[in-house]
Formats: C-alpha cells, sequence, structure tokens
C-alpha cells in the first residue's frame, strides 16, 4: 500500500506548480551569479534605459538593474513568507494536538484565542505588528506568523480529533502503545497532507500580503528590492518604461500561480 502511494502520478497542475517555482528559484539564487552586478548600484545616465550585458531586463528610474533588483525581492519575500509559515505551522501543530489531547478549559481557551485572531483582518495585524518594528523583515515574521498559525491550529485540532476517536488509536491505546509511536503512525499521516497544503496557500497569502504592503508604501522601506516596493517606485514612470513596471508584475504573478497550482495539485 505504502509502494502504491508513493508511486501515484503526480497531478499535472502540482507538477507545472512545482517547474514555476523551479525556474523562479533558479533565477533567483543563479541569476546574479551568471550575471554578476548591485542591486543598489545607481546610475542616473541609464535611468529607464533598455536591456544591455549588464541588465538583461533593464534599468529602473535610478539607473540600477532591474535584472538584479528582482533576484534579490526574489529571494527575500519568499524567505520571510517561509520562515513565518515554518513558525505558524509548528505553533499550530503544538497547540492543535495540545488542545485534541487535553481538552476542556485548556482547548475552550484556545480556541477562544483562534477565533479571537481570526476576526481581525490579516492585515491589520501586520500593520499592528509593523507600526512596532517598521519596516523590517523581522516584523513582517511576526506579523504574519501570528496571523497564519490560526489556520495550522484549526486543522491540527480537528484532524487530530477524528483521529484519536478512531479504533485503530484506541487498539493501539490498549495494546500499551506510547503518544510518539501514535503520532507517527496515526496521527501525523492524517495531518501531514492537510499541513502541507496549508503551508503552500500560507506562503502565496504572506507573499502577497508583503507585496500589498510594500505597493502602499507600508512595507520595506527604499532602496531594500521588495516586489510591491518596486512596483511602486516604478508605477509612475509607466508610459516611458512600461516593461520596467511589468517585471515586478509579472514575476509575483508568476510566483503565486506556482504556489496556488501546487497546493491545489495537491490531494491527501
Amino acid at each position: 500500500m505504502r509502494t502504491a502511494i508513493l508511486s501515484r502520478p503526480q497531478p499535472m497542475g502540482r507538477i507545472i506548480g512545482a517547474a514555476i517555482l523551479a525556474v523562479i528559484a533558479g533565477f533567483a539564487l543563479l541569476g546574479p551569479v551568471l550575471v554578476p552586478g548591485d542591486p543598489f548600484a545607481q546610475s542616473l545616465m541609464k535611468s529607464l534605459a533598455g536591456p544591455d550585458a549588464a541588465a538583461p531586463f533593464g534599468h529602473d528610474h535610478l539607473g540600477r538593474s532591474l535584472f538584479h533588483r528582482l533576484a534579490y525581492a526574489l529571494r527575500l519575500s519568499p524567505l520571510i513568507a517561509l520562515a513565518a509559515v515554518a513558525t505558524a505551522a509548528s505553533a499550530g501543530l503544538v497547540l492543535g494536538m495540545l488542545a485534541a489531547l487535553r481538552g476542556g478549559w485548556t482547548e475552550r481557551v484556545l480556541v477562544i484565542l483562534a477565533d479571537a485572531l481570526l476576526a481581525l483582518p490579516g492585515l491589520l495585524m501586520v500593520l499592528i505588528v509593523l507600526a512596532i518594528m517598521p519596516g523590517t523583515a523581522t516584523g513582517f515574521w511576526a506579523g504574519l506568523s501570528l496571523v497564519l498559525w490560526v489556520e495550522f491550529f484549526r486543522l491540527t485540532r480537528a484532524t487530530a480529533r477524528a483521529t484519536l476517536a478512531s479504533p485503530a488509536v484506541q487498539a493501539a491505546k490498549l495494546l500499551g502503545f506510547g503518544w510518539s509511536y501514535i503520532f507517527r503512525t496515526h496521527l501525523w499521516p492524517e495531518i501531514a497532507p492537510l499541513m502541507l497544503t496549508a503551508a503552500a496557500f500560507g506562503t502565496a497569502t504572506a507573499i502577497m500580503a508583503i507585496a500589498a504592503l510594500g505597493f502602499v508604501s507600508v512595507g520595506m522601506r527604499a532602496p531594500t528590492p521588495e516586489l510591491g516596493l518596486m512596483m511602486v517606485e516604478l508605477l509612475p514612470y509607466w508610459r516611458e518604461a512600461p516593461m520596467a513596471l511589468l517585471t515586478p508584475v509579472i514575476a509575483t504573478f508568476a510566483l503565486l500561480l506556482g504556489l496556488t497550482l501546487l497546493a491545489g495539485g495537491h490531494k491527501p
């Protein structure tokens, strides 16, 4: 049975999503190695100039290489998003398991806390944290983690409660197996597919939030290359250099599309 599950063909959408993300990761990591350059270097003589050997995607309004700024941005935003998702998933898994195992007032307190955070708009929570730590990657990480852990908590709690009540787990308890064995054998195989799907969607949500806040000049501060901030900086020049503006737009769309396809194509 395990061999049959592992050898099952993957949905086409998931394969396409993984391919898109692989291309983006290859560009972000290898692009600056193949074409060395500085994303912060300015040359007003090359303001909004077209592509050349040193800047294959052209230059922005300050003469900076869009190629190297985009590669930097495609490392920064996913890194913050993945860190936030990893933190949120760990917290959600631990608290969800605690609620399912302990029940009673412990579960009620955690559910009330999750519902209270869920009632607040996610961007508002991130904005509150950014007001304390403005324009920092740490602020984004903390704010996004506070928003995203609720979904992982609810998935873990619901799945764990149903699995703990199953005959297989009851039989394992009667046979004297410990909680470590029960978690590895019964709980984690049920929780893992849901967590992976939620992680892919959560990463896409985090990247979109970072770009959205950057687009309204609340996120990362200049001259840091960030997708939303790049759009803000280039928007006034869309008539003179439309492709310069489309560069971060297309990159953001491709990144979100790849993550969405990867998550949507996963079937537990």
